[in-house]
């Protein structure tokens, strides 16, 4: 994967009812297929970061943050990140649970470097290490609105390097005091909603993930606007 570069999203106005890709977001941000291959394993591999999913993270609520980011670009970032440090990804969803902390920490206890990042549908995300209880965490990034590609792909990197034991600066983050006012009904919404596909007392899932281009109909279709 290492021609990864992220997709920028048309701005489209976020849709949070139903399962269907959001139109304006799809056609310039690559296709994402998740299939399940199994009960995840704990892994032995001290150079693997696990990215662990929330239930209806990629193909769910649009396939997009609650600011229209495509869940497939963000994926795509992520794995770049971890590949460009040298160190392996592999992806699981944890079904059990839509907390961010736990979603997290239930990676970590899978990852064979006890390393792993967690992403909610809405984009909040983490970094989380194994020794450490839930609610603590390496890196915190509560703020979705805030989260761009870009600062993905720096997310992915540094759990990449506290996997091979570094201690890296901590991402920066954009700190938007508005943003909590503007954007907090909507995340409360896309956190229910998220909610309604856990699947208590379920084990979490390895997945297969397939990245697809924008084919060329598409990319000629939006050329042509």
């Amino acid at each position: 994967m290492s021609d990864n570069v992220g997709a920028t999203p048309v701005g489209a106005t976020p849709v949070i009812d139903g399962n269907e890709p959001a139109e304006e977001t799809t056609r310039v941000a690559e296709e994402m297929e998740l299939r399940e291959v199994g009960e995840a394993e704990r892994g032995s591999a001290p150079d693997e970061v696990v990215i662990a999913i929330s239930p209806a993270f990629g193909d769910q609520l649009k396939r997009q943050t609650l600011t229209g980011i495509p869940h497939a670009a963000i994926m795509r970032e992520l794995l770049a990140g971890i590949e460009e440090e040298g160190i392996k990804a592999r992806v699981i969803r944890v079904w059990r649970t839509s907390d961010l902390a736990f979603i997290g920490h239930d990676g970590t206890k899978l990852s064979g470097s006890g390393i792993a990042i967690s992403i909610q549908s809405r984009g909040t995300t983490l970094i989380h290490q194994r020794d450490l209880v839930p609610l603590n965490n390496l890196e915190l990034f509560p703020q979705a609105p805030n989260l761009d590609l870009p600062t993905y792909r720096t997310i992915a990197r540094n759990a990449a390097r506290y996997a091979k034991g570094d201690h890296p600066t901590p991402v920066s983050q954009w700190n938007d005091p508005m943003s909590r006012p503007k954007w907090q009904a909507i995340s409360s919404v896309y956190h229910i909603r998220e909610t309604g596909f856990v699947k208590k007392g379920a084990k979490p899932v390895e997945l297969e993930v397939t990245i697809k281009e924008p084919d060329a109909a598409s990319h000629a279709a939006e050329g042509a606007r």
